[in-house]
């Protein structure tokens, strides 16, 4: 308060030396002036400092979240210091300190930190271009949690029989993971919305006007992305014209100035490399590494929608680096491993329902219980793959659809409820523990519709590069197909799970498969 009342008291000596002013000389008058010049210059100097130093914060998480590693940086820390406080605090309350020295406290918190950020980092938790506003992807989040705590309390548990100083409680870890579920959702989700909020003003820039960029722009408005796109082309015959039809937007030129502003939130290029000039590419590439990020259209694909478009796709695709398909690969021999445990366990935990549910199916409609078709495994080779049957038996007729659709009258009373349960899927474990499919891949199609897409639809045959699977990256992230479009869309999530085939990618599936189970979508 002390500044506001000098002011005050200043402002009241200078009224009255105004009014003493107006009977005092010239001279007096003049120093009047200056000093309350002076204080105004002080005054306005202060404020301007005030403001700048506001400005320069306002501006810092803009300018800080507009770097691909900001987000991921800023979850992984609140991560480990929200841990590292809760565990902590909820191990101080209970009075229950299990380890006898430091470097314990240490590496049980290093095993459980470890358990967490890769459990998260499974479901996109890092990344920033994952939606983390959706109910989805706070199911995928609760459950991810769920996981690290059961894998941690074994980790724990097991160090424990080798040191017997180590006396775990189970009261502060499920206490612990208890209240960092919440908490860590919670500062994802606003932080994601500051991100989404503060990166809305700034667009994508958008190089090319032809074909393929309109098919981009049909495909972004009917996407979730918010931000909008900005259309340049180097060809002067283009600029000018709307980029897909009335109403979208206007084709722009002068594409040098464009890419020297630094408003834009990436650079999307919709023209072939090939179709550039050399200058073009080298300031291209120089934006890549200072500037912003610049996208192919595949890498747009990829990264914001996580499938592959196939008007990119040519027949030398699969030459492309970074492929882990190889034979060699290690975690091919280890996906088949798990397949076989995982198979073989499941097999055994579920036998009682192979019990119970036959006589259902053979009380509301009869024998066989198994429903047995041809299927496309990996490179092609037949194999007969089995279910638990869900559809009334009946004669074969040419003209019969080959989709089935909701609410399909074909289907018993039984069969809707093991397909809305996942249930007549059970006896495919035995197809995968022969090796016929794996537990994770592309869906295994039936022989028929497989001759037919491949007819039908461009670079089909290379779902076939491996293995399907019970579930899969298209399965759970498109719905249940029932046209020849669907085949198609649900391809292009097939090749993006053949691109970037890898552990990460199939304990994701495994725990979008669970939240679609538990919530009972698909059918």
């Amino acid at each position: 308060m002390a500044p506001a009342s000098n002011k005050v008291t200043f402002r009241f000596a200078v009224v009255e030396h105004i009014m003493g002013g107006l009977m005092a000389n010239s001279e007096q008058s003049q120093t009047i002036s200056q000093e309350i010049l002076a204080f105004e210059e002080e005054h306005s100097t202060g404020v301007a400092e005030s403001a700048v130093t506001v400005a320069r914060r306002v501006r810092f998480w803009p300018h800080f979240f507009s770097h691909e590693w900001a987000s991921a940086a800023l979850y992984l820390l609140l991560d480990v210091v929200t841990w590292l406080a809760i565990y902590r605090l909820v191990g101080w309350f209970r009075y229950d300190a299990f380890y006898a020295t430091p470097f314990q406290f240490f590496i049980i918190n290093l095993i459980q930190l470890g358990v967490i950020v890769a459990a998260l980092y499974f479901i996109g938790g890092y990344d920033r271009t994952v939606e983390k506003l959706t109910l989805g992807y706070a199911a995928e989040h609760i459950l991810a949690i769920i996981a690290a705590g059961v894998v941690s309390a074994m980790l724990i548990y097991s160090a424990a029989t080798f040191d017997q100083t180590m006396k775990p409680s189970r009261g502060v870890l499920l206490l612990s993971f208890a209240i960092f579920l919440p908490a860590s959702l919670a500062y994802r989700r606003w932080i994601r919305q500051y991100v989404v909020t503060s990166s809305a003003g700034r667009s994508f820039l958008v190089i090319g006007g032809g074909a393929r960029a309109a098919r981009f722009y049909e495909a972004y408005k009917n996407s979730p992305n918010e931000q909008p796109l900005e259309f340049v082309d180097a060809n002067e015959k283009r600029v000018g014209r709307p980029i897909a039809g009335k109403g979208s937007p206007i084709v722009q030129g002068n594409l040098e100035a464009k890419l020297n502003n630094p408003r834009y939130g990436g650079i999307i290029l919709a023209e072939r490399a090939s179709s550039l000039d050399i200058e073009l590419l080298e300031r291209l590439v120089r934006a890549q590494f200072q500037q912003t990020r610049v996208y192919t259209l595949e890498s747009f694909y990829e990264t914001h929608w996580r499938y592959l478009p196939l008007g990119i796709v040519d027949p030398f695709w699969p030459l492309q680096t970074g492929f882990q398909l190889a034979r060699i690969s290690p975690y091919h021999y280890l996906k088949r491993l798990f397949d076989v445990a995982a198979s073989a366990t499941a097999l055994v935990l579920c036998a009682p329902l192979f019990v119970l549910i036959p006589p259902f199916i053979w009380i509301e409609d009869g024998s066989p219980i198994f429903f047995r078709q041809e299927r496309v495994g990996r490179d092609g080779r037949r194999f007969i793959l089995c279910k638990f049957r869900t559809m009334h038996l009946r004669p074969d007729e040419p003209d019969e659809d080959i989709y089935t659709r909701k609410d399909d009258r074909r289907v018993t009373s039984v069969g809707r409820w093991l397909r809305k349960l996942r249930l007549d899927e059970l006896p495919q474990l035995w197809n995968a523990l022969k090796g016929d499919i794996s537990l994770i891949g592309p869906r295994p199609e039936w022989s028929k519709c497989a001759e037919r897409y491949e007819q039908t639809i461009p670079f089909y045959h290379f779902r076939h590069l491996v293995k399907p699977g019970i579930t899969g990256w298209a399965q759970v992230n498109y719905p249940y197909g029932e046209s020849d479009e669907d085949a198609v869309e649900k391809l292009k999530y097939d090749l993006y799970y053949i691109r970037h085939y890898s552990l990460k990618l199939d304990a994701m599936i495994v725990l979008k498969t669970l939240y679609t189970m538990l919530f009972g979508k698909g059918r």
